[in-house]
């Protein structure tokens, strides 16, 4: 029994034979190796073509901007993962990829579905202060986070944020998606009784978005960055292991409010 919907059984991104791979239409070996960058090949690979110099300086800036971020949840359950299973690389690099979520690295896909919606239908009526306003009515009514606003540490403003704003209007690709970004964020305080900065989660889908990268792929580059960062930790975890210190800590840190048997002291010793 076929599942799923009735598709031709094709793909055009890749194909071989005994002489030759072939990548989006190119010869791997003599048209793409040693001839264009890591981030030219991310981009030709997701949308097919190769990218302009402007389109490669974006993507390249957001990759830069998300990889690294500390011991942040993915960092830690790499490394733990790694002190457990040494053996294991690219399962604790799984780990750390696997929290991958609204909170943490997804939250850049959501914000771009937002403002995707919110500039499309904008496009439609010609009031985009208005679109933004319902938009944000309806998210607040269905419980909806705004996605891409607030930071825990940067309450002030995301140094990130503006700086990915500032290479793309330097690439000359600062457009419609940053201008709802903007937007949004100026008219939060009325639609939510109380500011929130733009993030870098926000900033991110909103410079693709710009510079043509197709709204579907935008949570692969939040992954494809932390990955990066994953394998530095981890090789530093090899070298110097804080996995199970960080294991230690956090039992040590949470208090056991269970029951007990009589003069049961938790963590005592």
């Amino acid at each position: 029994m076929r599942i799923g919907s009735a598709v031709e059984a094709k793909s055009g991104i890749s194909a071989s034979n005994p002489e030759m791979i072939v990548v989006r239409g190119y010869d791997l070996s003599k048209g793409l190796v040693g001839h264009i960058s890591f981030t030219d090949h991310v981009w030709l690979l997701i949308t097919g073509t190769a990218p302009e110099a402007s389109q490669r300086r974006v993507l390249d800036a957001t990759l830069v901007a998300i990889a690294e971020h500390g011991l942040v949840p993915s960092v830690v359950a790499a490394r733990m993962t790694l002190a457990a299973a040494p053996e294991a690389l690219q399962g604790a690099v799984a780990a750390g990829i696997l929290g991958c979520g609204s909170v943490i690295l997804g939250s850049s896909q959501a914000a771009g579905d937002f403002f995707h919606e919110i500039a499309e239908a904008a496009k439609a009526s010609g009031d985009m202060d208005g679109t933004i306003r319902e938009t944000v009515t309806r998210y607040r009514a269905a419980k909806r986070a705004i996605p891409g606003y607030g930071h825990p540490l940067h309450k002030g403003g995301d140094a990130r944020a503006a700086r990915l704003f500032e290479v793309a209007a330097e690439a000359g690709l600062s457009g419609e998606h940053i201008k709802v970004a903007r937007a949004v964020e100026a008219l939060l305080p009325e639609l939510i009784g109380k500011a929130l900065a733009l993030n870098v989660s926000a900033a991110i889908p909103a410079v693709l978005l710009d510079a043509g990268f197709p709204v579907k792929a935008l949570k692969g580059i939040p992954i494809l960055a932390r990955t990066a960062s994953l394998v530095g930790h981890l090789l530093e975890e090899q070298l110097r292991p804080i996995g199970f210190i960080m294991a230690h800590e956090a039992s040590s840190a949470i208090t056991y409010d269970g029951t007990s048997p009589e003069g049961f002291v938790a963590n005592e010793g």
